[in-house]
């Protein structure tokens, strides 16, 4: 904890020996400001898809739906339909969408006021399965024979795909954040050495008074370590202001659940604290690495 306090707290002698301004004071903030907004996004996106995927399986699973094609004998078919449904096992209920249902259905793509007298819209029916489901081969076929031409989809050949989609972007944003964290901690390093050059000749001189490396090495690490910190914390806030302001709702589709919820917002707070220790890290080995060479 003293070593701690003592880098927050900082040598004013040793500080004085990095540029507190200039061309790697701005490069330093700004890059991590920027990654740390990127990380923000990336942060929502990894949660929000994680999310998504849950609430697409728990939509879907355990559904089913029959579908009769519209003819003179569909009512008779849907009702020949509902009976074998009710004696199936493994099937919890099944019911006919009315016409307002419908309506609802296909508002997305054809509006409200769809004329539903002068269309010839197929008999839906829902279905609800139980944990286990019934035999589908066997229930497509009994359903097939009491209405030629009904289907029953159980909504897999969505379902599956739809949660791979999912589990892609929740890894996506997990590459995204190791890329940001890989890019700030090349940026910082490249910062340090470039500000190590360019004060060359103060090293020298206060080797020369017997400064060791590792004393030259800390000034250079915690001035690059607070500026990235800094940097950072103001981009995470503009970030989290940014996602909270995204719209949401059913109409926006997967960004209705890009945001952070209760908890949620703790994780973005991290980004700060991470960017700072990757600025750490990358200032000490560029500056060790420095110093060995010009040694």
């Amino acid at each position: 904890m003293s070593r701690l306090r003592d880098f927050l707290i900082g040598d004013p002698t040793a500080t004085r020996i990095v540029p507190p301004s200039g061309f790697t004071a701005v490069l330093t903030i700004a890059s991590a400001a920027a990654m740390a907004f990127l990380a923000v996004f990336a942060i929502a996106l990894h949660l929000a898809t994680g999310e998504l995927a849950a609430r697409w399986e728990a939509e879907l699973a355990g559904t089913a739906t029959v579908r009769i094609p519209a003819s003179e004998n569909a009512e008779a078919d849907a009702a020949a339909v509902l009976t074998a449904l009710s004696q199936t096992p493994g099937i919890v209920e099944a019911r006919r969408l009315t016409d307002e249902e419908q309506l609802v259905l296909l508002a997305p793509w054809f509006g409200d006021g769809v004329p539903l007298d002068r269309l010839r819209l197929p008999v839906l029916i829902e279905v609800l399965e139980t944990d286990a489901g019934p035999d589908v081969t066997g229930l497509s076929e009994r359903i097939s024979a009491e209405a030629p031409g009904a289907v029953y989809d159980n909504h897999s050949r969505w379902r599956v795909p739809l949660a791979n989609a999912a589990s892609r972007l929740r890894q996506l944003g997990a590459v995204s954040l190791l890329l940001i964290a890989g890019v700030t901690a090349v940026t910082i390093a490249l910062a340090a050495s470039s500000a190590l050059a360019a004060n060359g000749q103060v090293i020298d001189v206060l080797r020369i008074v017997g400064a060791r490396d590792g004393w030259i090495a800390a000034a250079f690490t915690r001035r690059f370590t607070m500026r990235a910190f800094a940097g950072a914390l103001g981009g995470t806030i503009i970030g989290m202001i940014a996602v909270a302001l995204v719209p949401g709702g059913v109409e926006t589709g997967v960004l209705s659940g890009l945001g952070f919820d209760g908890l949620q917002w703790l994780w973005p707070l991290l980004v700060p604290f991470v960017a700072a220790g990757l600025a750490f890290g990358a200032t000490w080995v560029a500056a060790a690495r420095r110093l060995k060479e010009d040694g």
